[in-house]
């Protein structure tokens, strides 16, 4: 569209399988695009199925969708019963579960904490440690389980293996205390097992209001 090599930078990655209901990427022009829905609906009749373009937004120079994110937030699901039509987007969990026992261990989780116990091993990171802002479960009115976790960073499996053992809280085979021993240890034996990714979603992703340049209508 824009006859020129253009790069694009995303706000981060995911896991392998997950889907993202919200997502952010920026790219360099060399000129303002004067009109930005004419250019998504554009640009969305060339991308494949799975990637819709919602909105263009003019930022600051030196915005970054990766670095300026303040927080993002991410959503798992999970299905009590079988159900053909979300059997992509949820993780469909038979199993009676105790959603106050698991609210109970995840509010273990906000603050600044150190999450090697629920990283994937051999990660090459600088550092584990996490700063969540909220997280918890929550029943939806068609029967979903949802659990919401925001932070400022996540790691790599993260997301996945605090569902998991949330889930061995739910399910009686942990206590909601346990969180706490699971956290301390740094150990990923001392978590549950990772659940499903196709069930995860890259909800939000927060930036601060002056990246913004100007408002569109």
């Amino acid at each position: 569209l824009l006859r020129r090599p253009v790069e694009t930078v995303g706000a981060g990655r995911t896991d392998t399988g997950v889907h993202a209901s919200f997502y952010v990427v920026h790219f360099d022009t060399e000129a303002p695009i004067a009109d930005p829905e004419d250019f998504c609906y554009h640009l969305n009749a060339l991308l494949p199925y799975d990637i819709a373009v919602q909105r263009l937004r003019r930022v600051r120079n030196d915005a970054h969708a990766r670095f300026d994110a303040l927080e993002r937030e991410y959503k798992y699901y999970i299905s009590p019963r079988k159900n053909p039509f979300n059997r992509d987007t949820a993780y469909q969990l038979a199993w009676p579960l105790d959603l106050c026992r698991m609210n109970e261990a995840a509010a273990l989780l906000p603050g600044e904490q150190d999450f090697t116990s629920f990283c994937k091993l051999h990660s090459d990171n600088k550092t584990n440690l996490c700063r969540i802002a909220r997280a918890g479960w929550q029943r939806q009115d068609d029967g979903l389980l949802v659990f919401t976790i925001a932070a400022d960073r996540f790691l790599r499996n993260m997301v996945r293996a605090v569902v998991g053992t949330l889930l061995d809280v739910g399910r009686g085979r942990m206590q909601p205390s346990d969180m706490e021993n699971v956290l301390r240890n740094r150990n990923r034996c001392a978590a549950g097992e990772s659940v499903f990714g196709r069930a995860l979603f890259l909800h939000e992703v927060k930036y601060p209001a002056n990246v913004f340049d100007y408002e569109l209508p």
